[in-house]
């Protein structure tokens, strides 16, 4: 860090995709000189802790992407301030697990049923509305050209995986979204990276830039997310996307995130 400062007069830090690392170039430079947040830098602060503070209503969120155990901590924190909570995703089949129902040979975490179930039951305690699959898109092997049919979750064959969410469950998404005024989306409904299996992900960009086009805030954070919403020209619809898929979630589970904390 003082290698580092010794190059300059003046510190200022637009990098809020490191700011939840306490590094010698996010931390130890601000310790050391007159340390200040970029545009950038301002800007997210501004959108997600809108989220965390004072959100317009209804608030939603929509959680994707692999796994529960990532997102344990701001799917708890979630419960307690949203008003809706969309569930999609790898993450959701430990949450199809714990409806009792078979996954097959789907990506799951069987050790974290417990905590799915936990969040269930807040959801339901605090009035949540918890939209989960009702229907995916499930393929013999999770590979391009493979085969694969929309099922409903309640009889899915023990040996194909869930790969994308179905028509049915994205429509009860739409619905449940329709009137919110403030939504925050991380992580991709299905197996974004295989086109094929993009598709729930893709039209989730579509519709949530519609809704952003009619007042509402949408925050996008999370590389396939923004992926989904940038490949498809969507990005400028969006109110904010933000840099730092971490450095969002761990601000949205209530965090202090040292390369903002040490700014003065």
């Amino acid at each position: 860090a003082k290698a580092l400062a010794a190059y300059a007069d003046v510190y200022i830090n637009d990098a809020f995709g490191t700011a939840h690392r306490a590094h010698a170039s996010t931390y130890g430079v601000a310790e050391l000189l007159p340390a200040y947040a970029g545009f950038l830098m301002e800007r997210e602060i501004k959108y997600l802790t809108q989220l965390v503070e004072n959100p317009a209503r209804p608030y939603a969120a929509i959680i994707g992407g692999a796994k529960v155990s990532d997102k344990i901590k701001v799917l708890e924190n979630l419960t307690e301030k949203v008003d809706i909570l969309v569930v999609g995703g790898g993450m959701a089949n430990t949450f199809i697990l714990a409806q009792g129902k078979s996954v097959g040979k789907s990506l799951a975490e069987p050790d974290r049923v417990e905590d799915a179930r936990r969040i269930m039951a807040a959801a339901q305690e605090r009035g949540v509305t918890l939209i989960l699959p009702t229907d995916v898109v499930i393929a013999k092997e999770v590979t391009q050209g493979a085969e694969y049919k929309t099922l409903s979750t309640e009889k899915l064959p023990a040996s194909w995986h869930i790969v994308d969410v179905g028509p049915q469950s994205l429509a009860a998404m739409e619905a449940a979204l329709a009137d919110a005024r403030t939504i925050f989306w991380n992580g991709p409904l299905g197996v974004f990276e295989m086109p094929a299996f993009g598709a729930g992900t893709r039209q989730m960009a579509r519709f949530l830039a519609d809704l952003a086009d009619r007042g509402a805030t949408v925050v996008v954070g999370g590389g396939d997310s923004v992926a989904a919403v940038t490949q498809q020209g969507l990005a400028p619809k969006m109110t904010h996307i933000s840099t730092g898929g971490g450095a969002s979630l761990e601000l949205l589970e209530g965090r202090i995130l040292p390369g903002i904390a040490i700014i003065p």
